[in-house]
């Protein structure tokens, strides 16, 4: 009789504990997803983003002082894969919005270049001559492609600011 006892106040002690393990895992599943269907993201966060405009085409621009650097985004660079060459610009050239500037290429397909604004070409990122992996390491920072003179200041304004780039990206990917 004592044993029943017990074994009664082990199964009520029981029941009523199970349903608060089983809550303590039942995200799990759902955490265990998310960090194996991890999602491409743009990875802008740095101090400057905030200034950063960019194309339909995945360039990047960024002005300060009348001088545009520019680059190819996260996107892009995730989409070529690892890039092993890059065909840059003379200083010098002039250019117009969406004229082609140059070209990518990756292990995995090559990508032409184009000019996000109106203006003229002040200098090329020399180093992704030896290196071109930076563009694929640091697309915002070290892998910048060129810079350039801003002739028509109002070319900003048609533009994509990054919250009006991530939803491009996320139209263009579902």
């Amino acid at each position: 009789m004592a044993m029943c006892t017990v074994l009664r106040c082990v199964s009520v002690s029981l029941t009523s504990s199970l349903p608060r393990l089983s809550n303590i895992n039942a995200h799990a599943p759902a955490r265990l997803l998310a960090r194996t269907c991890y999602r491409r993201s743009l990875s802008t966060n740095t101090p400057f983003c905030a200034a950063l405009k960019f194309t339909d085409k995945h360039e990047w621009v960024r002005v300060d002082g009348g001088v545009a650097t520019v680059g190819i985004s996260n996107f892009a660079q995730e989409a070529l894969g690892d890039v092993v060459y890059c065909g840059l610009p003379e200083i010098g050239a002039k250019l117009s919005q969406t004229d082609g500037f140059g070209a990518l290429e990756s292990v995995k397909a090559a990508s032409e270049l184009y000019s996000p604004l109106t203006g003229e070409v002040t200098d090329a990122n020399d180093a992704l001559a030896d290196n071109p992996g930076l563009v694929n390491k640091s697309c915002y920072n070290d892998g910048w492609l060129m810079k350039m003179t801003v002739s028509i200041p109002e070319e900003l304004d048609g533009l994509m600011d990054e919250a009006a780039y991530e939803r491009y990206i996320k139209s263009i990917e579902d």
